[in-house]
């Protein structure tokens, strides 16, 4: 969450990053916040007023004892148990301060970076790269692809290739358990192992630690990253024992670090994790939801970094080239977009999105996020560092992306890679597969 210092001393920019947030009553929120802050302060110098006194007197009534003065040390006495009402109604109204301001940081989203374009929707996202380029005719061309939508018809979609090749069984997934839960066969599920090998080997040469963490996290952990309560109804909840299912590993890896004061020459902290992501996708029904498109479950590989708020800008250069560094050796068309600030998360800064395209259904698929939180995350977490030269206790800034989740990938790779013959395996994926086509 936001932290007061910033607030309080940057409260117009505040405002205006909020609004481009598309917070509509930022200022309202804001002076509220404000309000409630003022509260406590005047609650915490009436409540430490009241204690220094009671210490004052406690010390006089010894005294006045020692004087054998009982009716001046009685009447003390009474003081010391007026004030002490006065300090218990302090402490009380304090309290209820604090968690009210507390409760009221939890609504209000990060604020945006001033690179954040203007917005309120997809449309409005800046595409800042791609290895696309347009021809006059409209058609794209990229490596061995030639991208042009006109020939969508020509291609068979990943549902249906997927069927012709016995490799996702969507119907027995419904069996099983319910629409957006595939199951995977023969080489269907040898294409995901050898995807998550590939991302992790991958991010293993970029100086990343393994992490294999559970894949469901208490309502803390779920508090710490801002997925609570902002996201509560798409999570799964396990009611009995008050446990989420993770919606990303981001949540549990970065949750390591939660109440963790690090020491400045340990950063950035560098982890990736491959874990099954589970997610509701509640409102999202009839939303480009054929075959991989928007599942329930799914595998995805997280990057996740801890860092100083100096070098976290060139953390998040960092990420975002070795995302693109995945597409590039998978030869798959990608573009990157910055988003809007109306199409960014409650809990980003600033956020760029990697799409991949599909000719088959002739449009671009999402596949990572690569985000910068600044200091919210950690506010809410706890995770501080020390500064190697003044010892002073900082917050971290906190940053993730997904290289990369592997449904929209299994779907680029299976539409765009497909021929007469079968399905081509990328030369990256060759020696985790041991084949260089999938046939029928």
């Amino acid at each position: 969450m936001l932290t007061l210092k910033l607030i309080n001393e940057h409260t117009e920019q505040v405002i205006v990053a909020l609004e481009k947030k598309c917070v509509d009553n930022a200022g309202e929120l804001i002076a509220q916040v404000q309000l409630i802050d003022c509260n406590r302060k005047e609650a915490q110098q009436t409540l430490d007023n009241a204690k220094q006194e009671v210490n004052r007197l406690s010390k006089e009534i010894g005294k006045l004892m020692a004087q054998g003065d009982r009716d001046a040390a009685e009447a003390t006495k009474r003081k010391v148990a007026e004030l002490k009402e006065t300090t218990k109604s302090s402490q009380d109204k304090m309290d209820k301060a604090e968690a009210d301001l507390t409760t009221l940081l939890c609504t209000i989203p990060n604020i945006a970076y001033d690179e954040v374009p203007c917005g309120t929707r997809a449309e409005d996202n800046w595409v800042v790269k791609s290895n696309l380029k347009e021809c006059e005719v409209g058609k794209d061309t990229v490596g061995n692809w030639t991208c042009n939508p006109e020939n969508a018809s020509a291609k068979l979609p990943h549902w249906e290739l997927a069927k012709k090749y016995n490799l996702i069984d969507f119907d027995l997934g419904v069996k099983i358990t319910g629409a957006g839960f595939p199951v995977y066969i023969g080489k269907g599920a040898k294409l995901q192992r050898a995807l998550i090998n590939f991302f992790l080997t991958e991010a293993g040469k970029s100086g990343y630690t393994e992490i294999m963490p559970p894949a469901v996290v208490n309502p803390a952990s779920g508090y710490g990253t801002g997925q609570l309560p902002d996201k509560e109804g798409q999570m799964y909840h396990c009611e009995v024992d008050d446990l989420y299912l993770i919606p990303t590993a981001e949540v549990p890896v970065t949750n390591i670090y939660r109440d963790v004061i690090l020491d400045e020459k340990d950063l950035p902290v560098k982890n990736c994790a491959y874990t099954e992501c589970f997610r509701r996708e509640a409102g999202s029904y009839g939303k480009d939801v054929r075959g991989l498109n928007r599942l329930h479950e799914f595998s995805k590989i997280e990057i996740v970094r801890i860092d100083t708020p100096e070098h976290s800008r060139e953390s998040h250069k960092e990420m975002l080239a070795h995302v693109e560094g995945l597409l590039k050796k998978l030869e798959l068309p990608y573009r990157i977009l910055l988003l809007c600030g109306g199409d960014q998360s409650f809990t980003s800064a600033v956020c760029y999105d990697f799409e991949v395209y599909s000719e088959a259904q002739g449009r671009w698929l999402e596949v990572s996020s690569v985000s910068n939180f600044d200091t919210y995350q950690a506010n809410r977490l706890h995770c501080r560092y020390r500064k190697a030269d003044t010892k002073k206790i900082e917050l971290c800034h906190t940053l993730n992306g997904s290289a990369l989740a592997l449904p929209r990938i299994v779907a680029a790779i299976l539409e765009d890679y497909q021929t007469d013959e079968g399905i081509r395996v990328p030369k990256a994926l060759v020696p985790y597969m041991g084949c260089e086509m999938i046939t029928g």
